[in-house]
């Protein structure tokens, strides 16, 4: 797991085929594990309140549970990827259960939605030199991070520590779609609205800015 609120400069230069920072020099909205019946369309209306578009790095077992909220994550124009099927560490798992988590997932947003995916992001921010093969296998694309936002440790002061010190124009935000983000999401997302809005940046799409 990637835990300061940015990765070291190093890794992003080893791992450089993963998408690290936006390619429009605006910022990214995205978030982790969801669809959750806690969260999501409380996030899904302050998205649309403030006519942003964010990527959803969702878990198939729970788009299985939620498909509903998957379907109008899709209608609201928001971009769904792939967090694998049963977010399972891809790294402590065989190759053939870790492309299984993979193409479970794309499988499951085709047959369901006719929705092809394009992006993924490993539980907890785990992967290794194998990941790009597996990903290359299911056409797909690794997107990671400049700033990580702490949400899921429920400290708002500290998401607004990590947003103030580190947001910049290219930033790809990590936010958490999940119970352990639940009491602070919503500020959290008006913070970082906030802060953009004072220093000039803007949000992207999604696709725009992973290019």
């Amino acid at each position: 797991m990637i835990s300061s609120y940015c990765p070291p400069l190093i890794v992003k230069k080893i791992f450089s085929e993963s998408i690290w920072n936006t390619s429009n020099n605006k910022i990214l909205l995205t978030f982790d594990d969801g669809p959750a019946e806690s969260t999501t369309p409380n996030i899904i209306g302050l998205l649309k309140k403030n006519n942003i578009r964010a990527a959803f790095f969702c878990v198939g077992e729970n788009i299985q549970k939620y498909p509903g909220l998957a379907k109008q994550l899709i209608n609201e124009g928001n971009l769904i990827a792939n967090h694998t099927m049963k977010h399972k560490l891809i790294t402590k798992i065989s190759n053939d259960e870790a492309e299984m988590e993979i193409k479970s997932f794309n499988n499951l947003l085709k047959k369901k939605f006719d929705y092809d995916v394009n992006y993924f992001r490993p539980p907890h921010g785990r992967f290794n030199f194998k990941t790009n093969g597996l990903l290359k296998k299911q056409n797909l694309k690794c997107v990671m991070w400049s700033l990580l936002a702490h949400d899921y440790e429920n400290n708002i002061k500290k998401v607004k520590h990590g947003i103030d010190k580190y947001l910049r124009r290219n930033s790809i935000i990590v936010f958490h779609d999940n119970l352990k983000s639940n009491s602070i999401i919503e500020e959290s997302i008006n913070y970082t609205i906030e802060v953009a809005a004072n220093k000039g940046f803007e949000f992207g799409e999604p696709e725009d800015c992973l290019k």
